[in-house]
């Protein structure tokens, strides 16, 4: 099993690559193409899970749907700009096991739904009052007159994530941070941003879902916030059940 998965990832980025160089995106690469992924799962003999398949209408309601009528998320979040800001990513879900990949799905969606409740909100309570400027990094200096407060499904805030996630996006995070809750794809794309650079890795590498929570928020950690704690992983142990998957060890931080 170990070689097939090894064999598919290979021949993922084979097709990766060989569709950049015919002028795709990555987006229309995995996202639009799912040839490609069949193909890939009749020659090595293992599933390979496509995200629309695993993030369906069904589960993705089922989160959303909790959220209250009022709430601005409500009508911003969805799951086309989801799968679309991931085509952007594909690594994402695709690393490891097809259980492996259920797992860091699951991981990301309840992270996400803690953050947002239930993708109610989009931008942070009282964010504005807050000063998220790191005003020691000068390589990502903040424009006074604006604020870098947690925006979209993962909350990005602080200059220092807005300026490198805007510069790989492809928007001007510095000077219009407010892009992020405005624009439903940018807003998926700042999250897919930062969970690959922060907590891809984390997932992957065999580390536990505690980890991941010490990776976006350690302050809850070692009885920071005990109650945070639990319901991340009761989230994410939640949707493990709903793919059909283990949740693994390590859940706790």
């Amino acid at each position: 099993m170990a070689n097939s998965i090894k064999t598919a990832r290979a021949l993922l980025n084979i097709l990766l690559v060989s569709g950049l160089m015919a002028g795709f995106s990555p987006a229309h690469v995995f996202g639009q193409d799912s040839v490609l992924l069949t193909c890939v799962a009749a020659s090595t003999g293992i599933a390979v899970p496509q995200m629309k398949d695993v993030v369906t209408d069904s589960f993705f309601n089922s989160i959303i749907g909790q959220a209250a009528a009022s709430c601005a998320g409500k009508s911003f979040y969805t799951r086309q700009a989801f799968l679309n800001a991931a085509g952007d990513y594909p690594e994402f879900g695709t690393v490891g096991s097809p259980d492996d990949s259920k797992r860091e799905i699951a991981s990301f969606f309840a992270h996400v739904t803690h953050e947002t409740g239930h993708f109610c909100y989009i931008e942070e309570i009282d964010g504005p009052s807050k000063d998220y400027c790191d005003e020691t990094n000068t390589q990502y200096p903040c424009n006074p007159n604006k604020g870098y407060y947690g925006r979209g499904p993962l909350q990005i805030s602080w200059n220092y994530n807005y300026g490198p996630a805007g510069q790989s996006i492809g928007i001007d995070g510095l000077n219009s941070p407010e892009t992020v809750a405005n624009d439903v794809v940018v807003s998926f794309k700042t999250a897919f941003w930062f969970w690959m650079n922060n907590i891809h890795s984390v997932i992957t590498s065999g580390q536990g879902f505690g980890a991941t929570i010490r990776a976006i928020n350690g302050g809850e950690c070692s009885g920071g916030n005990s109650g945070a704690v639990q319901a991340r992983v009761k989230y994410y142990t939640d949707y493990c059940n709903q793919f059909g998957v283990s949740p693994g060890s390590n859940l706790t931080c």
